[in-house]
């Protein structure tokens, strides 16, 4: 197999993560499964990016590290902001006693049920 023909196969991979991601997203009414879809569309995100950048150098042009320092930097920031969502939402979890958001209560009834909660 050549090179442009894994490259390819790596585009499809990721192309079908992007996609199982965005089904996940759309499918799912739990919060901790929406999280986790994000993060299959940004890894099928890096995984195409990559391909691309690949692709450019298979063409004969000069390798250029800078793709690879943005994918390297994005997974950094994506674990950050997936820590900080999943906090979020164990914090919900405590406050409201359940993390879905489909039975949380309106208004003033929420601010009761909170305070109560608290005592």
């Amino acid at each position: 197999m050549s090179l442009s023909g894994g490259a390819t196969l790596f585009g499809v991979a990721g192309a079908v993560l992007v996609g199982l991601g965005v089904y996940g997203l759309i499918v799912s009414p739990q919060p901790l499964r929406k999280l986790l879809a994000l993060n299959v569309i940004g890894t099928g995100a890096f995984l195409l990016f990559g391909t691309v950048a690949r692709r450019g150098a298979d063409a004969g042009l000069p390798a250029d590290p800078v793709p690879q320092a943005l994918v390297i930097t994005g997974i950094v920031v994506a674990f950050a902001a997936t820590a900080l969502a999943a906090a979020i939402m164990l914090r919900l979890a405590r406050v409201a006693g359940s993390a879905d958001l489909d039975d949380a209560p309106a208004g003033e009834a929420a601010e009761a049920d909170v305070a109560e909660r608290r005592e």
